[in-house]
Formats: structure tokens, sequence, C-alpha cells
């Protein structure tokens, strides 16, 4: 991917980062509190983000993530996926997302090495290709401790038309979407936003690669079922009412929650009033503060387990 052409984003919080690990360059946003500012059992948190977003995604003013979770004393990390922003590509044409997972499990755990001090496991929050990139992960059973998996902007089937819309991007591939296009699918009705919506989201666009685009609308949903059956830790799912991307309803969302069978626990619920983008939408700081409360839990859960 070329960098040139990334926007770069304001960051509300977050440390900027882009280290070497391994024959890897991974770059991203983090935000750290001391040891003695971290919530007791909290987990480390790390975001990842879904197509066509930097890790800027997280920590947008006014809609940050990463603020969100270190005002309550947890550690945050957003990554940069394979391709973006810094990050090491993968070759082109191969941006799939178990490519994407197997690049990234290794580095995860490194990255809890360096930075899970104190830290009750690690729980993994995903948004859309993101989240299925964290699917993708849980079901292969890291040997880090991984202790919850929270995801948004990710369920089971796409809408028939998906797969057309994205073979009609310009070729190539990376890809750039129209910033018109991509306000109409990743947003919900007006007065589900704030004014600087969807214009602030600009900040942290990015080119992408169009292998991503088709696996998330082909391979990920015949791959769903069996890798929802295989995830061993506790599950928070969010689809938004208004999102696009995937065929939306309850029963779409309650099947997805009843495929993940060896969860321990599984909250998966249609989140009135968003849309693909739910962090972006005026109940994004409540979804946020959602996810983080799981967050919190699961670390809780671990430190119970010892």
């Amino acid at each position: 991917m070329n960098n040139a052409n990334l926007v770069t984003a304001r960051s509300a919080g977050g440390e900027h980062f882009s280290e070497s690990y391994g024959n890897f360059t991974l770059s991203g946003r983090r935000l750290l509190p001391p040891l003695p500012r971290r919530l007791k059992h909290a987990p480390l948190v790390i975001a990842i983000h879904g197509g066509t977003y930097t890790s800027a995604y997280f920590d947008l003013p006014g809609y940050s993530l990463l603020e969100r979770a270190a005002a309550v004393g947890v550690p945050i990390i957003a990554l940069d996926r394979p391709g973006y922003g810094n990050s090491t590509p993968l070759e082109p044409g191969t941006e799939t997302i178990p490519q994407q997972a197997e690049r990234l499990t290794p580095i995860i755990g490194e990255l809890f090495a360096r930075h899970g001090d104190g830290a009750a496991g690690i729980v993994l929050i995903g948004h859309s290709i993101g989240g299925g990139t964290v699917i993708e992960i849980a079901a292969r059973h890291p040997t880090w401790p991984l202790a919850g998996i929270a995801v948004s902007g990710v369920c089971l089937h796409t809408p028939p038309e998906s797969k057309g819309a994205w073979e009609s991007l310009p070729p190539g591939p990376i890809t750039d979407m129209p910033q018109g296009i991509k306000d109409v699918v990743m947003f919900g009705p007006a007065d589900t936003l704030a004014a600087e919506m969807p214009a602030l989201s600009h900040q942290a666009h990015s080119p992408v690669p169009l292998a991503e685009l088709l696996d998330i609308v082909t391979g990920f949903p015949a791959r769903a079922q069996g890798l929802l059956g295989a995830v061993t830790v506790p599950v928070h799912h969010r689809l938004g009412e208004f999102d696009k991307l995937w065929i939306t309803n309850a029963t779409e969302v309650r099947d997805f929650g009843a495929a993940c069978v060896r969860a321990p626990r599984v909250d998966a619920q249609l989140f009135s009033g968003a849309g693909h983008c739910i962090d972006f939408h005026l109940l994004g700081a409540s979804f946020q503060l959602e996810q983080l409360a799981f967050a919190l839990r699961c670390g809780a859960e671990v430190a119970m387990q010892r």
C-alpha cells in the first residue's frame, strides 16, 4: 500500500508507534496507563480496524476508544493491519482474512510480552474485516492468554450484490473506495449522527487491498459457522441496525450467537440507532463502554480462575 495516499489522522490521545516484530513492522496507536493507574485485573485490549480505515478508526477526537479505555484504567493498543499505516503488507493478492490472522497472531503475542505487565490476558476488539480477523485468530487457539473477543460490523451473510459491488471498484491489488459511496454504506441515517460525521471519519480513511474486500463477502461467510464453533472464549457481538454491508436482522444476530457453541458466554445483539461503523454514531460512546465492560469482566474471570 502506498502510504503517501493515506490521510494523516489527528490522534485524539493515542501515541503513534512503528516497531519491528521479527521480520515485520507493525504500526498503530496505543494508550498504556502507568501500572499504578491501571484497573486491577484489567486485560490488555488489542483493537483491530476494518477495511478502508487505519488504526485511527479507534482514536478520532470525540470518538476515541483509546481514550475511553485509558480513562477507566484499561491499557489498549490499536494496531494497523498488514498493508495499513506503516505495517508490512502481505504479498499482493494474498491479503485475505486468514492470511491477516496468520501474520498477526504471533505479533499479538509479542505485544503482550512487551506491554502486558499486570494484565489479565488479552481481549481482542475487532470491527468489520477486523472483526473477521479477530474471529479467525480466536478459532486458532493462540498460545498467548486470550480472555475474550468483542466484534462488530460482521455477521454471517452478506447481501448477494456485495461481491459485484466490490468487483466494480477500480482494478488493481489496492483500491480506493470513493468517499461518497463509503459515507452511504458505513453510516446510518442522518439523525443517528452528530454534525461532524461522517466528515470527521475521513481522517481515518485508507486505500484497501481488494483481496480482503472480496474475502469478507465470499470466503468469510463460508467459513463463519466453523470458525465461530471453534471459539472457546467469551464473545461479545454487535451489528448495527442500519448496517448495509451485512444481511441485518435479529435472526442473523441470533444465529451468529448460536454458532458459538464452545464459547462459555455469548452476548450477541442487534444494536439500534447505528449503521456499520457503530463507533461513529451518537450512540458510539455507549457502544464502546459496553465493549470495555465486557473486557473488564473477561479480565476479572481470568483472575478468578488463577
